[in-house]
């Protein structure tokens, strides 16, 4: 019975030692061979939809209700920005605006002070921004229809003074 134990367990590590790979090398230069991929398979198309509807709204306490937006590349935007809050615009004024990526969002925040005919947004970066809504006070609303820019990250914020701290977040583009 030991001499049957012990060669189960020469058997096992004789088994074990043989490096289980050989297989996997046989098989991937034949799977090449047959002009197929090893690579992981794409995943399925989704459907696109031609306008993505997306309503966003900014309230009394400097806050929008969503942080993050995707979007497909070339996807075209319809966006409805709500100030949801009862504070007239020039107290509490709330806009929409997407940057270009890469902008310094503490930088363009800073311009957009000096800019309040403007609906505080800096005419001297306007290259630093994608699209904008106009400066809305309580009760308001107002919607802008944009293409949604090449595949990356990118800022939005509200540029009404002392905002885009609290009043940020991210447009994902697929």
């Amino acid at each position: 019975m030991k001499k049957w134990n012990i060669l189960v367990f020469a058997f096992a590590i004789t088994l074990s030692s043989c490096g289980g790979n050989e297989t996997e090398k046989k098989v991937e230069p034949a799977i090449k061979a047959a002009g197929q991929s090893t690579d992981k398979v794409e995943e399925p198309k989704v459907d696109i939809p031609e306008v993505l509807e997306i309503s966003i709204e900014g309230n009394d306490q400097m806050k929008y209700n969503l942080e993050k937006i995707e979007a497909y590349e070339g996807q075209t935007v319809k966006l409805t920005l709500k100030h949801v809050g009862e504070m007239p615009r020039e107290a509490m004024g709330h806009n929409w605006v997407l940057l270009q990526s890469g902008v310094d969002v503490a930088e363009f925040a800073a311009a957009a002070v000096s800019a309040a005919d403007n609906d505080y947004i800096p005419a001297d970066k306007s290259a630093d921004i994608i699209t904008h809504t106009k400066t809305l006070g309580g009760g308001e609303e107002t919607s802008i229809e944009f293409e949604a820019p090449a595949k990356g990250s990118y800022d939005f914020i509200c540029s009404f003074p002392g905002h885009y701290g609290m009043m940020k977040g991210k447009f994902i583009v697929k």
